[in-house]
């Protein structure tokens, strides 16, 4: 089970495959792996089905009655669709306070913690390997872009500052990586060298969990403030969270040397072995913090409705 049970978020999440859900007057009860969990009915407002289980009815007609969403997920977190009660409001309510957003200060802050989760990943990765990652003038270039956010009017120079410093993160990383690999900066897709390609095989599944939460949060994960188009709301959530949750257990796996045969890389894609895929599953599963998911699309859905101010904090790990 998900080692966010014990935070106070109004959804209720089941991945993977394999689980068994019915429920009683008050409780849900979920068997999966041998495990009984139960949880009171009146804990969630939002069940997140994700992947494959079975459903006995008795949860759905409890939940719905009791004014509670349901929502139902690919494996790698793409959304199916969504149960709600006759008359539910509230999904309309979050929606709308995130259609009036102003805009300009969210692309802010989503660009601040991101930035300042990827210099400081920089910085500490330079401490733990003891040499020299920066070229002169680098880290200061890098601080002040930081520093520029805050007196930049436009959204469209956000983002322009925030591509910039992206682009420096990964040219720096690049320089940790055994040279015969060919990664040098993010590339799109299709990738046709092995780091971008476990980069963005990370991201997806760090996508998936925080589309999940967005979605049991009732926001829109396709209206961002600093990303644009579909999933740019994920993609703000997401952004500060890379750097220690994906790039950092990828980086050490591809530090420590890759085999030639777990991957082929031809001129037009890039594929991954089932082996070298079940090896960073294994280290994804273990780096990405659902908590920390959570509790920050919580905190956005607190600043959208009740106009507080938001904070994208970079998760830092045990740092």
């Amino acid at each position: 089970m998900e080692e966010s049970r014990n935070i106070p978020v109004p959804w209720y999440l089941v991945s993977g495959f394999g689980a068994h859900l019915k429920a009683t007057t008050r409780t849900l009860v979920v068997q999966k792996n041998g495990q009984v969990e139960e949880v009171p009915l009146s804990r969630i407002r939002h069940l997140l089905v994700m992947g494959g289980h079975s459903i006995h009815s008795s949860v759905i007609s409890r939940l719905l009655s009791s004014g509670a969403c349901i929502s139902f997920f690919e494996a790698d977190g793409e959304p199916l669709g969504i149960l709600k009660p006759f008359g539910f409001k509230y999904d309309e309510t979050v929606r709308e306070a995130q259609q009036k957003a102003f805009s300009h200060s969210f692309a802010i802050a989503a660009a601040r913690g991101s930035l300042h989760s990827r210099i400081l990943a920089l910085t500490q990765l330079e401490d733990d390997l003891g040499e020299s990652l920066f070229y002169k003038g680098e880290f200061e270039i890098m601080e002040k872009s930081l520093a520029e956010l805050e007196f930049l009017v436009r959204v469209e120079e956000v983002r322009r500052v925030h591509r910039f410093v992206t682009d420096m993160y990964y040219e720096i990383l690049a320089r940790t990586f055994p040279h015969e690999l060919g990664f040098r900066r993010r590339t799109p897709r299709p990738h046709v060298d092995v780091v971008n390609t476990l980069l963005s095989f990370g991201y997806g599944l760090l996508f998936g969990n925080a589309c999940v939460a967005a979605m049991g949060a009732h926001l829109d994960p396709d209206i961002g403030f600093l990303h644009r188009g579909k999933g740019g709301l994920v993609n703000d959530l997401i952004d500060p969270l890379k750097a220690e949750m994906v790039d950092a257990p990828i980086s050490s796996l591809v530090r420590g040397g890759i085999p030639d045969d777990e991957y082929e890389c031809g001129p037009s894609r890039c594929t991954l072995s089932d082996e070298l895929m079940h090896t960073v599953l294994g280290c994804i599963r273990e780096s990405i913090r659902q908590d920390i998911i959570d509790n920050q699309v919580m905190a956005l859905q607190d600043a959208l409705v009740k106009k507080t101010e938001y904070i994208a904090r970079p998760y830092l790990g045990t740092r």
